[in-house]
Parts: C-alpha cells; sequence; structure tokens
C-alpha cells in the first residue's frame, strides 16, 4: 500500500486508489458528476492546500529565491495542528490503502504537491515512486 502523488486531469495509474484532490478550488467548468470519471479526483479536500493569500504568492514564484520563500510558508501553514494531522492521517493510511493526492499544476518541483510529498515522508507515508 501507498500514497502516490499525481497531477489532477491525469491518467490514473494502477492500483492508484482513492485519489485526493488538495487543491483550493475545484476545476473550473467541469460538472462535479464528472470529476472523478475524468482523473480529476474523487474527494476533494482543500484543507491541506495552500491558503488563498499563499496560493497567490506560490503563482508568482519566478526565481529560486521565491520558490524558498513559498515553501517555508507552506511548510508554516502545514504545522497548524489541524493540518498537522490530516498529514499524520494520510502518512498513516498509505500503510493500509493505496491512495493518492495532487494538485493541478504541471511542474510538481514547483507545486505544494511537492513540498507534501516532503511533509509525508517526513511523517514515515510509504510513497509510490
Amino acid at each position: 500500500m501507498t500514497i502516490r502523488i499525481v497531477r489532477l486531469g491525469s491518467d490514473r495509474h494502477k492500483n492508484e486508489g482513492l485519489r485526493i484532490g488538495t487543491v483550493r478550488r475545484p476545476p473550473r467548468g467541469i460538472p462535479k458528476s464528472e470529476y472523478s470519471t475524468q482523473n480529476w479526483y474523487d474527494v476533494w479536500f482543500p484543507n491541506v492546500a495552500p491558503t488563498n493569500e499563499l496560493m497567490k504568492i506560490g503563482q508568482a514564484v519566478k526565481t529560486e529565491k521565491d520558490w524558498i520563500t513559498f515553501a517555508k510558508k507552506y511548510r508554516s501553514e502545514m504545522k497548524d495542528p489541524e493540518k498537522s494531522r490530516i498529514i499524520d492521517l494520510l502518512a498513516a493510511l498509505s500503510h493500509n490503502s493505496n491512495i493518492s493526492v495532487g494538485c493541478y499544476c504541471e511542474n510538481e518541483s514547483r507545486c505544494h504537491r511537492s513540498i507534501l510529498k516532503e511533509l509525508l515522508a517526513e511523517r514515515g507515508a510509504k510513497i509510490a515512486s
């Protein structure tokens, strides 16, 4: 069993499990009834997405320094007790179920999901390669 980090809207991997959308907003122009069938997500869970203010900072990243600033602020947001417990839960679930979490961003290395992946690994999650 593992947790997989994915780009929402991409083809699903074999045995991917439940796909969780860790994004602030649902996909535009897609009926809610088609989120799963179009490979967006099965469950929308914005609780570990960056806040709206931080999301704007992330979208404006141009330099490595900008990215480091964003990453530090996102990690700080995830220290909130409720969000920290959610990360613990996802990490624990990865030992008993196949699940995936994701975002829309094309470049994972400049997306909050890359940091979420690190946070999950730090909590002992079994991460798919």
